[in-house]
């Protein structure tokens, strides 16, 4: 067991002084997201992002926000469940470890207690000066070692609860990450499949889905570049997540598409809170930068369905969509509530 965690924590420390140093000549922050890819670019087992970055290095790409943002979320975030369970096992082998350890500890002090007490019969029973020293001398013996061995359970002790710490960090961390979408720090699709299948779970009280696709997205990228883009999706996040109740559930589905469950909601109702966050959206416009770039008004287009009894999330999502798809079709900026 202490071979194997040793050979993980060799290999990370390998891993640790060839990373660190090309983030550095490359000019790419240390950051936990940025590690992360450049971790598994030196283990080299993900042949598709060793050969993604083999691409960039030798067409000499800038490796700058966006493109490390690209790489971590293609080849890092998606498989955030992987490396959780990854560090879940080492965890387990940690603990294993401690259980050996405390195990040798006690076995340590039974072999001295078994000693102590041949030294007492043996001392009752035997007068002879140089048999007495022979016995102090073994019973010093067997004390250097209980303490020998107490100090180097207590430093490995020590030891291991520093990867413990650093293992639970990264547990939390990864927990997070997997269901949180980094740009705008709402829930991700991940997240919201989760919680959609709980909802429908129950099947005792209203619920109803918002699909939310901001209108003419493409358009901010093309004309401003992607931080426009960015800047437009953190804007209908925020103003997603202000109006709603604390209690419903707000997730960025992909792209520039968007879901909203509303608990313990009607149709009529979903779509009242539907029409209120269309016009808090198209309520100003948004300007970009230093000089104010104006991005001009932001506008969305949002589908309603209620959830039926007995209903798989696919077919809720497939109504909520096709009533997305109607309010897009009649003109963008508008509201549809999927009919029977």
């Amino acid at each position: 067991m202490d071979k194997t965690r040793n050979k993980f924590l060799d290999l990370s420390a390998s891993i640790l002084r060839q990373a660190v140093p090309q983030m550095s000549a490359l000019g790419i922050p240390v950051t936990p997201e940025n590690y992360a890819v450049w971790y598994q670019y030196f283990l080299g087992q993900d042949l598709a992002l060793v050969s993604a970055i083999e691409a960039l290095l030798s067409n000499k790409v800038e490796f700058n926000t966006d493109v490390c943002l690209g790489l971590y979320n293609n080849f890092v975030l998606n498989k955030a469940p992987e490396v959780l369970e990854n560090v879940q096992l080492e965890t387990i082998m940690l603990i294993n470890s401690l259980l050996s350890r405390i195990g040798q500890l006690s076995q340590g002090s039974e072999s001295f207690q078994t000693s102590i007490e041949s030294f007492g019969k043996q001392l009752q029973q035997d007068n002879d000066p140089e048999a007495l020293h022979g016995l102090v001398k073994q019973v010093l013996a067997d004390v250097d070692k209980v303490l020998s061995d107490h100090d180097l359970i207590r430093d490995s002790l020590r030891s291991m609860r520093e990867e413990l710490d650093h293992l639970q960090n990264e547990i939390n961390e990864l927990s997070v990450i997997s269901v949180t979408d980094k740009l705008t720090g709402l829930h991700n699709r991940r997240a919201y499949e989760d919680e959609v299948a709980r909802q429908l779970a129950q099947d005792e009280h209203k619920c109803c889905l918002l699909v939310i696709d901001i209108d003419w997205f493409k358009h901010f990228n093309d004309t401003w570049g992607h931080n426009a883009g960015d800047k437009v999706l953190v804007y209908v996040a925020h103003n997603l997540k202000m109006g709603v109740k604390g209690d419903d559930f707000v997730a960025r589905y992909g792209g520039e598409e968007f879901v909203i469950l509303l608990k313990d909601t009607s149709a009529a109702n979903a779509c009242l809170v539907a029409e209120s966050l269309r016009e808090r959206i198209a309520h100003k416009t948004l300007k970009l930068g230093k000089d104010q770039v104006d991005l001009g008004k932001i506008t969305v287009s949002i589908g309603v369905a209620e959830l039926r009894r007995h209903e798989e999330p696919e077919a809720l999502f497939e109504r909520a969509d096709k009533a997305l798809f109607q309010a897009k079709k009649s003109g963008r900026n508008l509201i549809k509530l999927a009919r029977d």
